[in-house]
């Protein structure tokens, strides 16, 4: 805890800058810092209460005011509190940045009631992908975008410049990828029920089961953790999820940050895999295709041509999920072996191989768009409005 006298400081330091501004204002580096470093303490709270909020669903009856969601809200907290502050003195952000954050946080706020008013009407949520949920996705995408912009456009080159993107830019993919857990965490759990074992409590069975009107047997339970078409998971996978690596070795221009934004990703999953299962939760299958997919981002990248780049890149990757999608069943055992120890960690959600052509032609266009994007704005004239100005470190 602090001290009374560390707190007189911060605030001594703190208020000078609480002015009235416009977006795009000149910043003070040290307040820069301040606000970004923010976002990520904001972002590293809600992530951890989003990987605990799948497992804890699979295991317990939904509630309010669940540790998970109280983690989540401390994240969101701290959200709004910089929200206030960009929009207020328009320090650290572009007009473009404050408005991608301003329109995500919003959708957000809007997305918790609706969710909370969809639980109360309809009862249990079964799947991640509900509207509402989606709602809730769609405004982080938009508010991370936004971070990441407004530091890609006013943090000063240097190595610290590079880890930060990097660091939101695995915070932008684990947002992408969420949706997804429900499949993860739902193949080994009914994997489980298959071999006589079941990971949820009674009461959140029951409840889904009547519910869905159905008695507790293997119908009601692949009901339960796989939702959705098979085909999704792996569709959604490469459009989605695998472009934000395309973007974030175009924003962070060296070889190598696909697969280090992509292991920095997966390797949280692993390690937050036995903090949960030797709790008492359900494990999950773990995502491992992701760094083998970045890898082959960064290698595309050797090629000088966009287009050629894209091609050949989409065609790779796409390949080369689906091929590690079918490696993680086959190792299993099969896709609903038993599930017993750290061997769930070897698990893959079920796939559908001949939406890979779909999932292709889906990756290159989104690919194709994103060079496009980062081209157009490479070729800029000069004319157009110059970064965001961060200042060196003065005194307001």
């Amino acid at each position: 805890m602090k001290s009374p006298a560390s707190f007189k400081r911060a605030t001594a330091w703190a208020l000078p800058y609480w002015t009235r501004g416009e977006a795009g204002r000149e910043t003070p580096q040290d307040l820069f810092r301040v606000l970004y470093f923010g976002w990520l303490a904001a972002f590293t709270l809600k992530v951890l209460g989003s990987a605990w909020d799948v497992s804890w669903h699979f295991k317990w009856l939904r509630d309010d005011l669940a540790p998970p969601h109280l983690l989540n809200s401390a994240g969101t907290a701290i959200v709004v509190a910089l929200v206030v502050i960009h929009g207020y003195t328009g320090y650290g952000v572009d007009r473009a940045a404050l408005r991608l954050i301003q329109w995500g946080t919003g959708i957000f706020l809007v997305a918790v009631p609706l969710d909370l008013i969809n639980h109360r009407v309809n009862g249990l949520d079964i799947t991640s992908w509900s509207p509402s949920h989606i709602m809730l996705y769609l405004g982080t995408f938009f508010m991370i975008a936004g971070v990441v912009r407004g530091w890609f456009m006013g943090a000063p080159p240097g190595r610290e410049r590079t880890v930060v993107l990097g660091a939101f830019l695995a915070f932008f993919l684990e947002n992408m990828h969420f949706p997804e857990q429900h499949q993860e965490y739902g193949i080994l759990s009914l994997g489980a029920y298959d071999n006589g074992a079941t990971y949820a409590e009674p009461i959140l069975l029951r409840f889904a089961a009547d519910q869905m009107q159905q008695p507790i047997d293997r119908t009601m339970m692949a009901a339960f953790t796989l939702p959705v078409p098979d085909y999704l998971y792996p569709v959604y996978a490469v459009v989605a999820v695998l472009s934000v690596l395309v973007a974030a070795r175009l924003l962070i221009g060296r070889f190598g940050a696909a697969t280090l934004v992509a292991g920095s990703y997966v390797a949280f999953r692993v390690l937050i895999w036995p903090l949960l299962t030797f709790t008492g939760f359900p494990p999950s299958a773990v995502p491992l295709f992701m760094v083998v997919a970045g890898l082959l981002v960064d290698v595309a990248f050797l090629v000088r041509v966009p287009v050629v780049r894209a091609l050949l890149g989409a065609a790779a990757v796409t390949a080369a999920t689906y091929g590690a999608l079918a490696l993680q069943s086959a190792v299993m055992g099969s896709v609903y072996g038993a599930i017993k120890g750290q061997d769930g960690l070897l698990g893959a959600p079920p796939q559908v191989m001949a939406s890979a052509v779909w999932a292709g032609i889906g990756l290159l266009a989104v690919w194709l768009a994103i060079e496009w994007a980062v081209g157009r704005r490479a070729r800029r004239p000069v004319e157009e409005p110059a970064p965001l100005p961060v200042a060196a470190p003065a005194t307001p």
